[in-house]
């Protein structure tokens, strides 16, 4: 059986097929199109040729896509939608969406707050308002296809907003699509709300995603393979799971560098600094998955809480323009030629001075025709270089948590340009498939289920609260369609909370396992 990775990035889109023993038998990369699909179906095209496998001998296809990012940034193909929020009378004086751009406010045909919600430690706030989230619900019926739904504390204790989805599938129809932001995000009503408004919006465009690469896969011929979107935690998830929280794909790209690059230099603890046309994400790998950011998030203006991972991009590629200036000072980027770089760059007989043209000029790549930037100043070329190794190291020290050298992965077509000495990396390794990173991530990743939970170790044994939080942790892994047996804890937090009284902390458990 092989496997096939897809990962669909702002320049390039990358496919690998893997075998059996997860071997990389072919891999190509193909420009990303203005329709996304048009480049998927050519990778694929590409990569299946390219191995001469039979694509009914494909048992397993996986995507990792940037559409969902897309679409708030762009604010395009987002659903409209109705929001409610349980936890009047307390939050009335801060409503839902208060701090977003007018723009993206448009989503929402209307939002209210109704009465319920819960205490910090699970005792009612107030009674759940079921009349006037009845009449919510019936006001919105008709108009939107898609409802938000989050609740004070609702991270401790959801019953509430079990009860409110209930009502709105009575109310409006059991193909209603239902985000309740206990499923979502973490601790904090207003970043969780966001991210369970955000998703809810989303539902057309995962639909869209999912089907189109559906079809993009029979149209090859590809009849017998299970399908999953990667998502941003480094794990994959099925069909249905996407389409119930497509808010998850986002930053799948920089996971699946990240995952790739771990497999490909058989590193499970290192930087990983991926390169490509336009930009340069730095991420960390610990215990062979990326480190999750530990601060809210901000996608497309809002505010977030839900899980991401701790990425830093900077305007650094293969296409970034090299410049220098009157005073003799040069500089990289952070404009970019991006996907026209065959046709910009010098070295492919373009008019512009790019990062891959110093590369090549100074024999760290041989793309091209190095005679076209042989006039290209020693002087100039080592200024550049040296523009490029400031960019990256001091990102690289924003990423790392002491000034111990870290080990650090090269991956991404466009990481020829980085320096093979960089100041506090131990070492630099560029592995085999080096351009393909991200496609192999996808590939070979495996699927999780992550349980968080508030629990107060007054009322609860420690030992007996985190066994029971793996427990939950292995069957929400095995729920998103991983083989029980395979399934291991691959990180534990238990964190004291010094502003809730008694000995409450904040007990989060990751599992995952092998695909079924």
């Amino acid at each position: 059986m092989y496997k096939l990775g897809i990962d669909v990035g702002g320049t390039n889109t990358d496919a690998v097929l893997i075998d059996e023993n997860f071997n990389v038998v072919a891999e190509v990369k193909r420009h990303t199109t203005s329709d996304v699909y048009d480049g998927i179906v050519d990778a694929m095209r590409g990569v299946i040729r390219q191995s001469g496998v039979d694509p009914k001998a494909i048992g397993q296809a996986m995507l990792g896509t940037t559409q969902c990012t897309n679409a708030i940034v762009e604010r395009k193909n987002l659903a409209p939608i109705g929001v409610m929020r349980i936890g009047a009378p307390a939050t009335v004086g801060i409503p839902p969406m208060v701090d977003w751009a007018e723009d993206l406010k448009k989503i929402a045909v209307d939002s209210v707050i109704v009465g319920g919600g819960f205490e910090y430690d699970g005792k009612e706030l107030a009674p759940f308002d079921q009349e006037a989230a009845r009449a919510f619900f019936e006001g919105l019926r008709g108009k939107v296809r898609s409802v938000a739904i989050s609740c004070v504390f609702s991270t401790v204790r959801n019953d509430h907003e079990l009860a409110a989805a209930r009502l709105c599938r009575e109310v409006m129809g059991e193909d209603v699509h239902i985000s309740i932001s206990s499923e979502i995000g973490s601790m904090g009503l207003i970043e969780r709300e966001n991210a369970t408004i955000l998703n809810a919006a989303l539902y057309k465009v995962a639909n869209s995603f999912t089907e189109g690469f559906a079809r993009s896969l029979a149209a090859e011929g590809v009849t017998n393979a299970q399908v999953y979107l990667s998502q941003n935690d480094g794990t994959l998830m099925t069909v249905d799971f996407a389409r119930r929280y497509p808010i998850l794909t986002i930053a799948c790209g920089p996971t699946n560098s990240i995952r790739g690059a771990s497999y490909l230099s058989h590193l499970e603890n290192a930087l990983v600094i991926d390169v490509g046309g336009t930009t340069t994400d730095l991420g960390v790998i610990q215990n062979g998955f990326p480190r999750e950011s530990s601060v809210a998030v901000t996608i497309g203006g809002v505010r977030t809480n839900f899980r991401m991972p701790d990425v830093i991009s900077i305007g650094l590629g293969g296409g970034s323009i090299v410049r220098q200036h009157p005073d003799g000072s040069v500089t990289v980027g952070p404009d970019s030629v991006g996907y026209r770089i065959t046709e910009k760059a010098l070295v492919f007989g373009g008019d512009t001075l790019t990062a891959t043209d110093i590369a090549v000029r100074l024999g760290m790549a041989d793309l091209g025709d190095k005679a076209k930037v042989a006039h290209i100043g020693e002087d100039l070329a080592c200024k550049a270089l040296d523009a490029i190794r400031t960019l990256i190291e001091d990102a690289l020290d924003a990423m790392k948590l002491s000034s111990d050298p870290v080990d650090v992965i090269l991956v991404g077509g466009g990481s020829i340009v980085v320096p093979e000495r960089l100041a506090g990396a131990r070492q630099v390794a560029l592995p085999q498939h080096f351009g393909v990173a991200n496609a192999i991530g996808s590939a070979i990743s495996k699927v999780s289920g992550v349980y968080e939970h508030l629990v107060d170790y007054n009322e609860i044994p420690r030992e007996k609260a985190l066994e029971e939080a793996r427990r939950q942790a292995v069957a929400l892994a095995v729920a998103a369609g991983a083989v029980e047996e395979t399934v291991e804890i691959i990180d534990v937090e238990d964190v004291p909370l010094a502003y809730y009284p008694g000995n409450t902390c904040r007990v989060k458990i990751k599992a995952a396992g092998d695909l079924a």
